[in-house]
Formats: structure tokens, sequence, C-alpha cells
């Protein structure tokens, strides 16, 4: 079996705990690259979050940013964009508006925020990321509803944050079953993303591999979060690091090392350019 996509979660894979990018892990992607094999950074970041990690490397990788609803090489000619419509982000934000709740309406273009201040440790890394005036516009109002009643807004993700973890769980359970023109992911923390209903990480690659013309079992998928492990399963070789949660590296054929040990870069090397596991041996004798 070739594989000619590679599919990389960036935060917690890619990514070292501090935000940086290893060196090793930089010299490993674009080995990789120059074997032929096409490179996709996988993220819940923005587009334009996502394209700064992009620019760190020599490559130029394609993007599937925002969950999964953005796919694409370029913001101005994406392969798939999939948005929630201005009626139904009206609805869901006067239902969150219920209680207290910082509220992000993401747009491959833009943020629309409620202004609401959560203490930085219940927010995490993830929020500071989404924080990204120096990329893209960023509006906060106080009153996301009457915002929404004079200009309109159409979004690829909804990214809520709750002060209590009673108030994320009741909203879960209640937009779950309010709206079926959504899914609900679960975040580390206090913290739900809403997506429109089909999309995932895993449904983004597919689209660009069918716009590239690779089979999913040609896929290389790496990742450490729960969002990824429908991408680790069901490519044809399903990576998860060393630091993601066990349900997840159940579900790889391959668990590599913490993303603070470099097991993208040691992933890699071992199997591009060394001796393969036995379990993938088995799985391309099989397919002969």
């Amino acid at each position: 079996m070739v594989y000619r996509l590679l599919a990389v979660n960036i935060d917690g894979t890619l990514l070292q705990s501090n935000g940086r990018l290893n060196k090793m892990t930089k010299e490993a992607i674009e080995y990789v690259h120059q074997k032929g094999v096409h490179v996709a950074l996988v993220t819940s970041r923005s587009y334009h979050s996502a394209r700064k990690v992009a620019k760190a490397l020599k490559i130029n990788p394609m993007i599937v940013a925002h969950q999964g609803a953005f796919v694409g090489e370029t913001l101005d000619k994406p392969i798939h964009v999939q948005r929630m419509t201005e009626s139904l982000v009206l609805e869901i934000v006067q239902l969150l508006e219920k209680t207290v709740c910082q509220i992000q309406l993401v747009h491959e273009k833009q943020l629309l925020a409620n202004r609401l201040e959560i203490p930085e440790n219940l927010l995490g890394k993830a929020v500071l990321q989404m924080n990204e005036q120096n990329f893209y516009s960023q509006h906060f109002v106080d009153t996301l509803s009457e915002e929404l009643a004079v200009q309109p807004f159409t979004a690829t993700k909804i990214d809520v944050y709750f002060p209590e973890e009673a108030e994320k769980e009741s909203l879960f359970n209640l937009i779950n079953d309010m709206f079926k023109e959504v899914t609900i992911i679960e975040k580390p923390g206090q913290r739900l993303t809403i997506v429109p209903a089909g999309v995932s990480k895993w449904n983004g690659v597919l689209y660009l591999a069918d716009f590239l013309g690779v089979k999913a079992n040609e896929i290389v998928a790496i990742g450490d979060g729960l969002d990824d492990l429908e991408m680790i399963a069901f490519s044809g070789l399903g990576v998860a690091m060393g630091n993601a949660p066990n349900e997840v590296k159940l579900a790889a054929k391959w668990v590599t090392r913490t993303n603070d040990e470099q097991g993208v870069a040691y992933m890699l090397k071992e199997f591009f350019r060394k001796q393969h596991p036995i379990g993938f041996i088995e799985k391309l004798n099989h397919l002969r």
C-alpha cells in the first residue's frame, strides 16, 4: 500500500505543549512531502490560525480547519465550506444567552463574540488561540442576538465557554435535543463547539482526499484528541500521540511518542525510512 495523504492534527500533535514547532518535526513533515505525499493540517482552529502554523513549514500544506467545516489551500478558493444559516445561528445564540457563557461565532473571515469576563484558567489555551486579532477581524458586542438582528451572521462553528460545568451539561443536552441541524463536540474544560451536522475533522479530510483522488486507505492520520478519533480509526493508518487519551490510543494502529517528545517526527521517520510495524505489514499483505 502506498500512502499518499498525511493528515496531521495541530495542537497536541504537530505542536509541542509550548505551542512551538520543533525542528525535527518540521524536517520530518518536509521529508514526507518531498516523497510526493500530500500534507494536510487538520484542526479546530480557524483558517487564519492554521495558516500561521503552515507558514512555519517550507511546504504549502492543505488546510482542514474549523473542525472540518473549511477545506482548502487558500481562503479565496476553498475546496469545501459548510456553514450554519443566519436563522439557525440566531436561534442558537438566543438559547445560549439564557445562561452565562461566552459565545464566539466563527466565520473563515471574521469572528463575532459577546463580551464576557471568564477567568483565563477556565478558558485555557484553546480560547487564547481563538483570539486572533493579528490575523483577521474580531468584533465584540454586549448582546449577540441584538447584533445579529441588524447584521446576520453565518458561522462555520460556534465556540461556547461556560464558567460552570453544570451549565455546560444542561446546554449540551438542550441544544442536542432542539437542533438536529448541528453536531455538538465537547472540548476539554467547560467548552463546547457547535458545527453544522455532518461536519467533522474526518469528513473534512475525506473531502480533501476526494479532491486529490486519494482513497481512505491511502491516508495516514495523526492526532491526540477525541475529535481526532474518527480519522484515526477510519484512515489507512491511524496514529495516536503518546499524550492522547486511552480511547484514542485504542482506535489507533500505531501509538507514537508524545508531542513534547517529537512523536510526529519519530513516527514519520520510522514509518517512511525504516521498517514498518507488524500490524501494518499484515494489513499490507491482506490488501494484496
